[in-house]
């Protein structure tokens, strides 16, 4: 079996690579998070340029008609400059909407997805769900022009710029997926700026007019955390690979008592041990990647194995890449607590550990015991 890149795969690893060394550097970043907000209308139309933003639409929507391999080699190069746009956001709502909206649903937003000119992101989480996915308190009910949705969203990335935003509700009892147009004047937002420096808002929708994508709201809603999750497992990988390198550059320069800090046998087991926790999160990743279009129940199991493992590699590597670097780990004008604080939070988004650890241990009921 050939586990290897095709050379399109690396002309798109290396496509994306050197737009983030040349055009999104950490200069460039700290100016998003200080004057812009944490997005960058500019930086997200230049990412759109690369083709990144129709990377899984079909060609029949003007879109890259690549799949989740491609997607993960993106996410991993964007995660090496901590990019604050929410591509991953845009690439899980291009998904959903092409495996289950009908055709003029389609042809209304995917080639504007594509071309980038629609930011769309998925706004689900409710106060009190605890990542539980069925749990969901907005409202829809059916309108003159489609449906009306009344309900509140928290924690929606790039909520205050977004041009449309996916969202669940309850449908005579059961829950179902719309697209709401951002520009709609009913919708309250109150956008703050996240840990990381991203952008984010809370949404309040009453009585916003919204377009029916599938009645299949929990099964598509379970569809959409599930790639997130593979995204964002392959963005992890991206930053934490960036951490290692920084820590280990750090102890080959840092010197006390007259010799670099990385020749002193403690600091290098603890290097290496980041290493492998790195090397553990990037294998569980294709793991992810490799699972997200199978049947749902083993796409679950797969995700949630992922992210739990993907949770500990970056506690791990982001704080002992605090720890190695010192005083000067923790400070907002060095790169490195940034990459720490972006790894804090990814480890909650989705699910943090202990909510997928439980599934895991619930899907693995199935297979306990030895009488079957």
């Amino acid at each position: 079996m050939d586990f290897n890149f095709s050379d399109d795969q690396e002309q798109l690893r290396d496509a994306v690579s050197k737009w983030v060394d040349k055009a999104y550097d950490f200069e460039r970043r700290r100016a998003i998070c200080r004057d812009e907000r944490g997005f960058s209308p500019k930086a997200y139309a230049e990412i759109a340029g690369l083709g990144l933003c129709g990377l899984l639409i079909s060609s029949d929507y003007d879109g890259m008609d690549m799949g989740p391999i491609e997607a993960m080699v993106a996410m991993e190069a964007m995660g090496s400059g901590i990019v604050l746009e929410p591509l991953a956001h845009t690439l899980l709502c291009s998904a959903i909407v092409q495996a289950y909206a009908d055709d003029e649903v389609k042809k209304a937003w995917l080639p504007r997805i594509a071309d980038g000119s629609v930011l769309m992101v998925l706004a689900h989480q409710e106060r009190g769900a605890r990542y539980h996915l069925d749990r969901c308190a907005a409202q829809a009910t059916p309108a003159a022009n489609g449906y009306t949705i009344n309900g509140v969203k928290h924690v929606v990335p790039a909520g205050q710029y977004a041009q449309a935003y996916l969202v669940n509700a309850q449908l005579n009892g059961e829950m179902a997926l719309f697209i709401v147009d951002a520009t709609d004047s009913q919708i309250q937002r109150s956008s703050y700026i996240t840990q990381d420096g991203s952008a984010a808002a809370d949404l309040d929708f009453q009585g916003v007019q919204a377009n029916l994508v599938t009645s299949q709201g929990q099964v598509a809603l379970e569809h959409a955390v599930d790639v997130g999750i593979a995204l964002n497992c392959a963005y992890a990988v991206g930053v934490m690979d960036k951490a290692f390198s920084l820590t280990a550059e750090y102890l080959s320069t840092r010197k006390q008592f007259g010799v670099a800090i990385g020749t002193f046998q403690a600091l290098r087991h603890r290097l290496a041990d980041m290493k492998m926790q790195l090397e553990l999160a990037r294998s569980m990743s294709y793991y992810a990647t490799l699972r997200v279009n199978t049947s749902p129940d083993e796409r679950r199991m797969a995700m949630a194995r992922a992210k739990y493992q993907l949770g500990q590699s970056m506690r791990y590597v982001g704080q002992q890449s605090v720890q190695l670097h010192g005083g000067i780990g923790v400070t907002d004008e060095y790169v490195a607590s940034h990459y720490f604080k972006v790894l804090t939070q990814l480890e909650m988004v989705f699910g943090d550990s202990n909510h997928h650890l439980g599934e895991v241990s619930d899907r693995m009921q199935n297979a306990a015991g030895v009488f079957v």
